[in-house]
């Protein structure tokens, strides 16, 4: 916690609730807001401009509304790249700044709108974090069942590390797109920026990913996304290949089933398995030969189908609240540039 003694600014604000107060440094980043209750006589240095907001004309929540629009922060964005040197949004910078006022009972009333959809957006989020979490607690209960005897990791599945990057594949007759650990996420993946490397055909086959494929982050200098798994559903064209920061991890026909796999490495990152076995100091990571020799305890394949089952329903209801929660952000945006702008009008 920061004290008088710790922070070296000469000088402190006291705060008061209502204030609106803005982060000089952080602003293209949508650093405003109102001063809660809870922080009413906190202290701020003069990094944290402080504004009493003049309630008969302007509703502090509408005025942090306006700052918060995507067009108002990149202007404010392209204000400081504009200007060679400049560090920070001062307050010269913001008392310049021109905010259309309607009156206040239209003020009142958007606020009331777009708080209304707040409100659904963080129940909708609390409802996908609370399922989220059984989601995760039903996992490890059923893919690492005590009652299922262990076998090794790599006679449940088939697990093979990306190619090495070097500069003798950055050209060739086989370019082909590949898949990094900048690309992976925690079930997500980030197809924005795919790179390409040579793999010549016979490469393409060791390397290749089919849809089913699980991809592990292997290594990083962030604890969190050591063993980061998503799954490969062929968001892309094949063919497409994968690089040695990642491991793959494929069903063994007969032996196990891609969705089982999926789930297996799921739990072995939430449970912190994967971290457990990574070695290295600053940078971790978990090496096939440290994978391939992780205990599995390995259902029969109707099991792992029942079990895999019941975790995906349960997995897509989850991805479904997350979708309807981002449907209504987006939504949230457009109303509130109409409201704003007042294309879109209140009765009042």
């Amino acid at each position: 916690m920061a004290t008088t003694e710790t922070v070296k600014a000469k000088s402190l604000y006291r705060v008061r609730e209502g204030d609106f107060a803005f982060n000089r440094i952080d602003t293209q980043k949508g650093a405003f807001d109102v001063v809660p209750a809870e922080l009413d006589g906190a202290l701020a240095t003069n990094e944290f401009p402080l504004y009493e907001v003049d309630e008969k004309e302007v509703v502090a929540r509408f005025l942090l509304l306006n700052f918060q629009r995507p067009e108002v922060l990149r202007q404010i964005g392209a204000m400081r790249a504009g200007s060679e040197g400049r560090a920070r949004w001062k307050e010269a910078d913001f008392e310049a700044w021109v905010v259309p006022v309607p009156p206040l009972p239209v003020q009142l009333q958007i606020t009331e709108v777009i708080d209304s959809v707040d409100d659904q957006i963080t129940a909708l989020d609390a409802e996908a974090d609370t399922l989220h979490g059984v989601l995760r607690r039903l996992r490890a209960e059923l893919v690492n069942d005590p009652a299922v005897p262990t076998t090794r990791a790599d006679e449940a599945f088939q697990i093979t590390m990306g190619r090495q990057r070097a500069p003798k594949y950055a050209t060739g007759p086989y370019m082909t797109p590949y898949l990094r650990s900048a690309n992976v996420g925690y079930g997500t993946l980030d197809l924005t920026d795919v790179l390409e490397m040579n793999f010549d055909p016979k490469e393409r086959e060791v390397f290749g990913l089919v849809p089913g494929d699980v991809l592990v982050s292997e290594g990083s200098a962030s604890h969190s996304a050591v063993g980061m798994p998503t799954v490969w559903r062929g968001e892309l064209p094949e063919p497409i290949c994968f690089q040695k920061t990642l491991m793959r991890y494929r069903a063994i026909e007969g032996v196990s089933i891609p969705a089982f796999v999926n789930h297996w490495c799921l739990w072995a990152y939430e449970s912190g398995t994967f971290l457990d076995i990574a070695g290295g100091t600053n940078i971790k990571h978990i090496t096939a030969m440290r994978a391939v020799r992780m205990p599995v305890r390995l259902p029969d394949r109707t099991d792992q189908g029942r079990i895999a089952s019941e975790l995906d329903t349960m997995s897509g209801t989850v991805a479904a609240l997350r979708t309807e929660a981002h449907r209504l952000r987006s939504t949230r945006a457009g109303l509130l540039a109409g409201l704003l702008d007042q294309s879109i009008t209140i009765d009042v």
